[in-house]
């Protein structure tokens, strides 16, 4: 069973155009083909085009938000609807028109060969000069932290086996649907890249902004976060607090010499920062702790589950 997932926030004009193509192809690739359009708090008529779409094809579907909560929950409600519906393979795509349905058989046939995600890279990318080189930074950026193969983490045409989507639908917040990759190449999942075409937008404007890009940043610091320590936090925040203290007791100690020959260290600013360290690093040390105790805690009712 295929399930295609696109989430929309006002693309209704787009949506009458691509709905069809999608079932077209679809059911040329799967024997059973399901199409979900998440309608992620539209203003337009997108609901409506959906809900016509469906009363002319069953396997055309809405699942509608109760507002605009983002990509990344409108992929969870799907995934984990998906899953829960019997799905074997799911194939997520924007609603703008700029993904060509006809390759989806190209990302279906590299899941056969065996990679668990499949991403349709965009080679030749038909997008704005400054979203073209801001999202090439973005992938460097990407690669480079995350050590996750890939020359376009962004795009949004995926396929994956349904275990893959069952895994990262619960780690799918915020904006963090943008390193599915990462996280899934985290989870230990092989995943690859097939290069597709990829047209200009059908009808409308762009959702995204500048500020999405260093939005985008701040996630990518997060996913390392979570790849490198969320088993371990007191690794990070301990190694830190350390550091401080030892820092902040070398600074006192220097300052207890002096004190002692008979210096005057009331009015040096290094008792401050030695006082100051000395706190800091105490105070990571016990939140590593803290944070430690909050992972053996879920881990211990995991195993009683």
């Amino acid at each position: 069973m295929l399930w295609v997932v696109v989430p929309a926030l006002n693309e209704a004009e787009n949506l009458e155009d691509l709905l069809p193509r999608i079932v077209k192809e679809g059911e040329s690739l799967a024997s059973v083909v399901r199409v979900v359009v998440v309608d992620d708090g539209s203003t337009d008529t997108t609901v409506e085009v959906v809900e016509k779409a469906a009363a002319e094809d069953p396997r055309i579907c809405l699942m509608r938000l109760g507002r605009n909560f983002g990509k990344a929950t409108a992929l969870q409600r799907a995934f984990d609807a998906a899953v829960a519906g019997g799905a074997t393979q799911i194939v997520m795509m924007d609603a703008d028109g700029q993904d060509d349905p006809t390759e989806m058989g190209r990302l279906l046939e590299r899941l056969t060969a065996g990679a668990d995600l499949v991403t349709g890279a965009r080679i030749e990318r038909n997008d704005r000069f400054v979203k073209r080189k801001t999202s090439r930074l973005y992938n460097r950026a990407t690669a480079a932290v995350s050590g996750a193969p890939g020359r376009d983490f962004n795009s949004g045409y995926k396929a994956m086996r349904a275990e893959v989507a069952r895994d990262v639908a619960p780690m799918l917040y915020g904006e963090l649907h943008r390193y599915l990759i990462v996280i899934a190449h985290w989870l230990g999942y092989w995943v690859a890249e097939v290069p597709v075409e990829h047209h200009p937008r059908m009808h409308g404007r762009s959702k995204y902004g500048v500020a999405r890009f260093w939005r985008g940043f701040v996630d990518l610091m997060t996913v390392r976060f979570l790849m490198s320590y969320e088993n371990r936090p007191s690794h990070l925040f301990g190694g830190v607090g350390f550091l401080s203290l030892v820092a902040g007791a070398g600074c006192l100690i220097y300052l207890t010499a002096l004190k002692m020959t008979g210096q005057g260290i009331g009015d040096r600013p290094l008792l401050i920062a030695g006082v100051l360290l000395v706190l800091v690093g105490v105070q990571l040390i016990l939140f590593g702790l803290l944070a430690e105790l909050t992972i053996h805690v879920r881990h211990r009712d995991r195993r009683r589950l």
